[in-house]
């Protein structure tokens, strides 16, 4: 998973790793932008598998997640039909006609494939089905998606039962706005995501940033972490890390400065209340703490350099036990 960018630890890759072998959902919950939705686009780089997702709104149903029919083609096609019947049609045959274009209008060409049904149907190989932020959906949706994740079969009137050609790879994602039913839940293996550790978020800029310096990294992440232990409407999470990192690499800044913190603290705090509780005097001395910590975590890991050092000797620890997940295309 580091290979493609993806920063994780031992619980995260193993839930992944298992998933995969068992041929079982895997449901990831967590704060929003702590990397849940990433997950499942590592997983279809590593498989070099299709990824399908389905995105979760209230008022999901089930033709729009399911399939719905191409009404425009199949009338197109009835005015077709009727203006060759205009010649002339033989006796008898009307009744037969008709028949015959209702299993016409009604075949696998006239199928609008929605994401569940393209996650079934995928014939190449085994796609990864990412349903996103499923906490979002009502509970109907969800005693539907347990039927479906159960046998990954559908029936479709017009045309029988569909089965899957291949099982997908299926990862749920939710940000714990609803309780999920226990029914989905037992369905499920399931992984809880944290907000990273120092280290782990000062490793993800590193990787996902090219060219932040190795302070400035250091800065940041103990920035935000400062920022998370404080009670935010919207605690930041890794993504707007990232983009505030890229924010201060696009303004050629090397460490942070106040007056800089302030100026683009928009692609970090994402709450008009939060960034009332960050003016003035408490955002320079939330500045002025995480540059002094920075410059002490990069003293004092000298050996291999700095911030590149301390995280650099984090991934040596590190046994990675998906290193032959590939092998389970």
């Amino acid at each position: 998973m580091r290979e493609h960018g993806y920063i994780a630890e031992r619980s995260i890759v193993t839930a992944v790793h298992l998933a995969r072998a068992m041929e079982k959902p895997l449901l990831i919950e967590g704060d929003a932008g702590v990397g849940k939705t990433e997950v499942a686009k590592v997983v279809a780089a590593i498989l070099d598998a299709e990824l399908i997702r389905l995105q979760c709104y209230e008022g999901l149903d089930v033709n729009t997640s399911l399939y719905e029919w191409n009404y425009q083609k199949q009338l197109l096609r009835l005015r077709i039909a009727a203006d060759e019947r205009g010649g002339g049609m033989p006796e008898g045959d009307g009744l037969a006609g008709a028949g015959e274009l209702e299993d016409l209008i009604f075949g696998r060409e006239y199928l609008l494939e929605r994401p569940l049904l393209r996650a079934i149907t995928c014939a190449d190989a085994p796609p990864v089905l990412l349903i996103d932020e499923i906490d979002r959906a009502d509970e109907g949706f969800e005693a539907f998606l347990l039927e479906v994740l159960s046998d990954f079969q559908v029936t479709i009137p017009e045309l029988g039962t569909i089965r899957a050609a291949h099982r997908p790879v299926v990862i749920l994602t939710s940000n714990r706005t609803r309780e999920i039913g226990d029914a989905l839940r037992r369905r499920c293996l399931y992984l809880y995501i944290e907000h990273p550790t120092f280290e782990k978020e000062v490793e993800i800029v590193r990787a996902r940033v090219p060219g932040i310096a190795d302070l400035l990294a250091a800065e940041i992440a103990h920035f935000v972490q400062a920022l998370r232990r404080r009670s935010l409407m919207k605690p930041p999470g890794v993504a707007e890390t990232l983009d505030w990192a890229r924010a201060l690499v696009t303004l050629h800044r090397d460490a942070l400065d106040a007056e800089t913190v302030a100026e683009t603290l928009g692609c970090l705090v994402k709450d008009r209340h939060d960034m009332g509780e960050l003016e003035g005097d408490d955002l320079q001395t939330l500045t002025g703490e995480a540059r002094a910590e920075a410059a002490d975590t990069t003293r004092d890991a000298p050996a291999l350099g700095g911030a590149r050092g301390l995280v650099q000797r984090m991934g040596d620890d590190f046994d990675d036990p998906l290193d032959d997940f590939a092998d389970y295309k």
